[in-house]
């Protein structure tokens, strides 16, 4: 990438709007709200059973969007130890230990720095959590 490229990745999911996944701004890449959508359109961590009883899991769905911000940040030479800045949207912040759990997983204090809001709803409502992130990679 350039000083100031914009990248749409063909394994993600298509943006549900006219924006990339990564924009670069100099050092900065800002990875646009990601969430647990697959390319295929599914959701990880959403299940519907024949009677139309639906099961969402924060957990599955926190993994899968901090997967999807650490392969965003691969396409572009950068990783997830490079994330300064999280900006995190839960619909439910009955949700948030689960979340803040997984999220344990992949960064400890020395992380990025991180917020935590609750929205009222995401553009699919089995999407429990959204992400965005700002990752500091200087051009060599």
């Amino acid at each position: 990438m350039t000083s100031t490229d914009s990248k749409v990745i063909e394994a993600q999911a298509v943006p549900r709007g006219k924006y990339p996944h990564v924009k670069r701004a100099g050092d900065f890449l800002f990875v646009s709200g990601t969430s647990a959508r697959r390319a295929d359109n599914t959701i990880v961590g959403a299940e519907v059973d024949p009677l139309g009883t639906t099961r969402l899991d924060i957990r599955a769905q926190t993994r899968a969007v901090i997967d999807n911000i650490r392969d965003i940040l691969q396409s572009t030479g950068a990783q997830l130890q490079d994330v300064v800045e999280i900006s995190t949207y839960l619909v439910n912040m009955n949700d948030f230990a689960g979340y803040n759990e997984v999220y344990g997983e992949f960064f400890g204090y020395d992380g990025p720095a991180r917020t935590t809001v609750a929205v009222h709803q995401l553009p699919h409502p089995h999407l429990l959590i959204e992400i965005r992130a700002m990752a500091y990679k200087p051009l060599k």
